[in-house]
């Protein structure tokens, strides 16, 4: 998995306007069908990851535990983000064949 293109994928998701970043933006970009992968840092609490685990198991989302709050905040131009939503299919799929199979949903 290449962490820089990763980021930049993110980056560029959060240029053409398709990410929700935050807790609760994230919480309901899934709840609402729009998310097409979630990205939960690797250093959010460990509440955190079962929240976003458990939800993205029951709506089928898949889910990946990657990179620092710091790191997550920068791709996005924030200060930090523990997670967020990509609610676009087509750079979902990018970020997906970048980093592997998730944790959440097989395909």
């Amino acid at each position: 998995m290449n962490h820089k293109k990763v980021l930049s994928l993110i980056g560029l998701a959060m240029k053409a306007g398709k990410v929700k970043s935050g807790e609760f933006a994230t919480e309901k970009a899934v709840k609402t069908g729009l998310a097409h992968l979630v990205i939960v840092s690797e250093a959010a609490s460990d509440n955190t990851k079962k929240k976003f685990g458990n939800m993205c198991l029951y709506y089928e989302v898949p889910i990946y535990y990657f990179g620092s709050k710091e790191g997550l905040g920068g791709a996005i131009g924030k200060e930090f983000r523990a997670s967020l939503a990509v609610i676009d299919e087509n750079l979902a799929k990018a970020i997906i064949k970048e980093m592997g199979s998730p944790i959440g949903k097989n395909e």
